[in-house]
């Protein structure tokens, strides 16, 4: 018998006494209830290492910031626990340092960083149905079919977590990850839930991640990810990474498409993304466009778009040189950490 799963996007229900992930009714369950069953959409042990629990996260509109503590997904026990088991292996990862995570498994980080930017678009979303409660009650809050989908399809492949639920030979995401010389202390988390980019800086590693691409993102940048090999990244040059991910993922022209077979396991085949001479992949790169986007992740060092670029020529790069295409050494760049 197909298995049956939650989706939330059907009906739009997020409500506080149902189960993010699975569904599950948790007011039938008056103690449950009553004790507030959640887990933190950023993990406890991440809160108390970065002395995260007061600080502000700023939600998708740009104006309304909650605090870590309180971006908490409603769950039932069994998923709770799911999450402490993957918690417990990706701190330890996390702890190792580069060459840890890069043992782990890239379906249990695609899990772990599906969490925080699935909770990030759950607290996203209430606060859109809330604002548009009190606006107009009789209007109904509504979402694009795109995004419906698009946050539909990662949920169901976060239920690989808890259901049977297994990914074909390719897999639905991107994930890179390189060397960084960040210290212990630094914790340097950046979403953009609309496409599901995802990227994280700590502990001397770097991830980069789209999160339903098909691995086409990955793909086109490949070629940067090979020149930069085992070498320890400079922060800007990890900042350059991830905006040149971001972008490509915006250029990307076909949706990234997956044939579910529910048979007595969730089959999710993803479907490869094609590039062609007569109809390519991915549009044009606007060099001028990506200089915008590179200033919002170079904002640190106080560069501004005019500093990136000066057309007609190319933006500026700290990652390979602009005449030669070759990789630019880390140490070489004379800016602070």
């Amino acid at each position: 018998m197909p298995i049956s799963l939650f989706n939330p996007f059907e009906t739009l229900h997020l409500a506080a006494d149902t189960c993010f992930l699975t569904g599950v009714d948790l007011a039938a369950d008056e103690a449950a209830y009553q004790t507030g069953r959640q887990i933190s959409v950023f993990p406890v042990w991440l809160l108390d290492r970065f002395s995260l629990r007061d600080k502000k996260f700023k939600m998708m509109d740009q104006v309304t910031a909650i605090r870590y503590e309180d971006l908490k997904l409603p769950a039932s026990d069994k998923v709770i626990v799911a999450f402490q088991h993957l918690d417990d292996e990706i701190k330890k990862a996390f702890d190792g340092g580069y060459e840890e995570v890069k043992k782990l498994p890239e379906e249990k980080l695609f899990l772990w960083m599906a969490r925080l930017v699935y909770g990030v678009v759950y607290h996203d979303l209430c606060l859109q149905i809330n604002r548009s409660a009190k606006k107009d009650k009789e209007k109904e809050f509504r979402l694009s079919a795109l995004l419906k989908e698009r946050f539909g399809k990662l949920h169901l492949m976060m239920q690989s977590l808890v259901a049977p639920i297994e990914f074909g030979a390719l897999k639905p995401w991107s994930i890179r990850i390189v060397r960084l010389k960040y210290s212990k202390d630094t914790f340097n988390y950046k979403d953009e839930p609309t496409n599901l980019n995802f990227s994280l800086g700590m502990n001397g590693f770097g991830i980069v991640a789209c999160l339903q691409d098909n691995g086409a993102v990955g793909n086109n940048q490949q070629d940067i990810i090979d020149k930069i090999s085992d070498k320890i990244l400079h922060p800007i040059q990890f900042e350059e990474l991830c905006a040149r991910f971001l972008y490509a993922n915006y250029l990307m022209k076909r949706r990234a498409q997956h044939i579910i077979r529910p048979v007595e396991a969730v089959i999710v085949e993803s479907v490869p993304l094609t590039d062609t001479p007569d109809d390519p992949l991915f549009g044009w790169w606007d060099d001028n466009m990506f200089a915008q986007v590179l200033a919002g992740y170079w904002e640190p060092w106080g560069l501004v778009k005019s500093d990136i670029i000066t057309l007609p020529d190319a933006s500026i790069s700290f990652l390979e040189n602009d005449f030669t295409h070759e990789f630019i050494d880390p140490e070489s760049i004379n800016l602070p950490f």
